[in-house]
């Protein structure tokens, strides 16, 4: 797997991210979401230099214009909820793709540090032969990210692939690494260290879906 990690160069990029993990900033849902978007703006930017190109002519009202567009036929698939904003963010660069959203969920059983990814909510177009971008903002063990993608493979097989997520650990970086061919390329804002005991990203930003759209009740 190819990875592209934004944050071994410094740009604006970095205010966003300190301001998403800022304990006081944070708090203000409205700018949690919108810094998620725009990170989503800034990876999607990145992601699109590496997309096919094709030469084409625009009328202007006092001539022609030689320029290049994007060729692929984007599906921009989105992990809910916390990928709602990030999902934003991306459809702000590729506003003509199709969209597809997936539900995945970490299921405790037993033990409240061990947990199985349930996929229940799947809504997708044909994949086959195109370009499929798979955002989730949190990468921590890395499994809803596989799980998901699995759930997608009877929508038929994209031409190529893309991971964009906001914040990652090193170890679900790792495992992702593992389940991807060496053509998919993983697009991140920022990678920590480390888990928890829980699976939380440390230092991370917390929960990304509670923040962006307050705590959720416990099943």
């Amino acid at each position: 797997m190819q990875i592209h990690n934004l944050s071994k160069k410094k740009s604006i990029l970095n205010t966003f991210i300190a301001e998403m993990r800022d304990v006081d900033i944070q708090k203000d849902a409205m700018r949690f979401r919108r810094n998620i978007e725009r990170t989503g703006e800034i990876l999607g930017y990145e992601l699109s230099q590496s997309l096919h190109f094709a030469s084409t002519t625009v009328k202007t009202p006092l001539g022609n214009a030689e320029t290049s567009l994007i060729s692929d036929d984007i599906v921009l698939c989105s992990i809910l909820r916390a990928g709602v904003p990030l999902h934003n963010g991306l459809l702000n660069y590729f506003d003509t793709s199709e969209n597809a959203f997936i539900s995945a969920y970490r299921h405790h059983k037993h033990n409240p540090e061990s947990f199985e990814i349930i996929v229940e909510y799947l809504a997708c177009p044909t994949l086959e032969g195109k370009t499929l971008i798979l955002a989730d903002p949190m990468l921590a063990t890395g499994q809803s990210m596989v799980a998901t993608f699995e759930a997608l493979k009877p929508f038929g097989t994209p031409k190529s692939v893309h991971l964009v997520s906001v914040i990652g650990a090193q170890q679900g970086v790792d495992f992702v690494s593992k389940h991807f061919d060496s053509e998919t390329h993983l697009w991140i804002a920022t990678v920590d260290e480390k888990l928890n005991d829980k699976g939380y990203i440390i230092p991370g930003l917390g929960d990304a879906g509670d923040l962006a759209f307050g705590e959720k009740l416990q099943q």
